[in-house]
């Protein structure tokens, strides 16, 4: 390692925030601004289980991009600053990371471990996303209360909070008691703002550590199902990704409604020889986010990728995808089907205060 290497200091954003914040999108805006102003991005993605849609959507935008799989950074600390110094050594300017959307306590169990390592890094202030529809749900009077209770201590911690796809809600509403920035992945609204507002140096990073009862935390992340599967579907007739994954998305969204199971956030993602597509859910009812190669030319082969994130009992989730795949025409072959509640979270480390 040279030494110029060495003294590298790349900035660390650690942009949190609920399943289906928009965190990715935000992430992957942000780093093609940086990326014309000549500096070099990565992202680091972060799950419960493994085969991420997110770490293949960033790579089709040429973005390097690592995982930290099988529990939140907080309980993969080592993991987080292993992957952390391997990119410092390929001279990364500005190194996003993207905890699990239903992790909290990030301040305390990241931001202060990392303090430690200022000489050798730079750390943003903590960044929150808010979709601003989830947020009225959960904030409503009748909102679920393990995923309320989540929603409300990733506030707390925030050193500032983002609210997100405001090219569909110009007109939202700010978290009661929060001052919020408005952005936009897909317009770019303030996202050229915010990057310079973190990357300042202004502003304090994980200020905020929480008062958090771990016992209430591990009830909340449990009484979510957590389901990857990975596939290549061959078909016996060449369909484009559209074709191929379209019509098994939406019958997937539909069965899940049918069985009264609460999507946090559906994705599937597709990739062929001839382009790829993304399509997502935030929530049952929604109408399909779609992005990618639509006029991909038809193909046999497919590389399917889903990851669901939903309220409900595992094994019933596990039964409706498994009975969808069977009504999906085609081989399916290389099959990885996981679906299981998240473990109590068990920090590596929780600093709460500067030199404890």
């Amino acid at each position: 390692m040279s030494e110029a290497t060495n003294q590298k200091r790349p900035w660390i954003v650690i942009v949190g925030g609920f399943l289906g914040s928009g965190k990715t999108s935000l992430i992957l805006s942000a780093a093609r601004i940086l990326e014309n102003r000549g500096l070099r991005c990565a992202v680091i993605l972060n799950d419960q289980g493994s085969e991420l849609v997110d770490t293949r959507r960033a790579e089709t935008e040429g973005v390097i991009a690592r995982e930290v799989t099988g529990g939140c950074f907080c309980c993969r600390f080592s993991d987080l600053t292993s992957i952390i110094e391997e990119l410092r050594t390929r001279a990364v300017d500005v190194i996003f990371a993207e905890p699990v959307g239903s992790c909290t306590d990030v301040a305390a169990t990241v931001f202060g471990p990392l303090r430690e390592e200022f000489d050798r890094y730079r750390v943003a202030p903590f960044t929150v996303l808010v979709d601003p529809a989830r947020a009225g749900r959960l904030l409503s009077e009748d909102a679920d209360s393990p995923l309320a209770f989540l929603f409300q201590k990733q506030l707390e911690e925030a050193d500032l909070v983002c609210m997100t796809k405001a090219d569909l809600y110009p007109d939202a509403a700010s978290v009661p008691g929060v001052e919020a920035r408005y952005v936009s992945a897909k317009t770019g609204q303030g996202v050229l703002e915010w990057l310079d507002e973190i990357l300042s140096g202004a502003l304090d990073a994980g200020k905020t550590t929480l008062d958090i009862d771990y016992a209430e935390y591990a009830r909340a992340e449990a009484a979510l199902a957590w389901l990857n599967l990975s596939f290549t579907l061959e078909s016996a007739v060449p369909m484009s990704p559209a074709l191929a994954s379209g019509p098994f998305f939406d019958s997937l969204h539909g069965a899940l409604n049918e069985a009264g199971i609460s999507i946090a956030h559906l994705k599937l993602f597709d990739r062929s020889p001839t382009g790829w597509l993304k399509v997502a859910v935030c929530a049952n009812g929604e109408d399909p986010v779609v992005e990618g190669n639509l006029d991909a030319s038809p193909v046999n082969r497919h590389e399917l990728m889903v990851n669901l994130r939903a309220k409900g009992d595992p094994a019933q989730v596990q039964q409706v995808v498994e009975d969808e795949l069977l009504q999906l025409e085609g081989r399916k072959l290389d099959m990885h089907l996981n679906c299981f509640s998240p473990a109590p979270p068990k920090p590596e480390r929780r600093i709460q205060e500067l030199g404890e």
